[in-house]
């Protein structure tokens, strides 16, 4: 009997996203991993604006729209429309996160419940563009996140 292959470790390396203003993102993503860096930023004669963001392991690919589109000018929350709706980061230190974000001024999003295994938060880039941070409380998965 053959012995069957064992696949290697399935993770994801990145996502490509657009969002609305590149700058925008990039700031609020060194506020919540301030080890992250632009790993690669270029704008193609005739093209548009992309960047990488991230680790050697793992990274953000930020897209400014298409040079034929045009980026929503409100800072509606996108789950009034198609598309990303946020990113969320599992961070260590949620307190210090939430703390750098405020004091550069980043704003709010929508409220949350109080949970009692996970804090989670919602912040607007500059553009409007919505980012989520969460912090574990607890390593049991039916504890980590409510669905009721």
């Amino acid at each position: 009997m053959k012995k069957k292959e064992i696949p290697m470790a399935t993770y994801l390396e990145h996502a490509n996203i657009t969002v609305p203003d590149i700058d925008a993102a990039i700031s609020v993503l060194m506020v919540i991993d301030p080890t992250f860096e632009v790993r690669r930023n270029e704008t193609p004669e005739g093209s548009y604006r992309w960047v990488h963001i991230g680790t050697e392991q793992h990274y953000i690919a930020l897209e400014e729209p298409h040079l034929d589109a045009t980026a929503p000018q409100s800072a509606l929350p996108t789950y009034n429309n198609y598309g990303v709706n946020h990113l969320a980061w599992v961070v260590d230190d949620f307190s210090a996160v939430i703390k750098r974000l405020e004091e550069r001024g980043h704003k709010k999003g929508m409220p949350v419940q109080t949970e009692p295994y996970r804090k989670r938060a919602y912040y607007y880039d500059s553009a409007g563009f919505e980012w989520e941070i969460v912090h574990y409380l607890s390593d049991k998965p039916e504890e980590r996140n409510l669905y009721e």
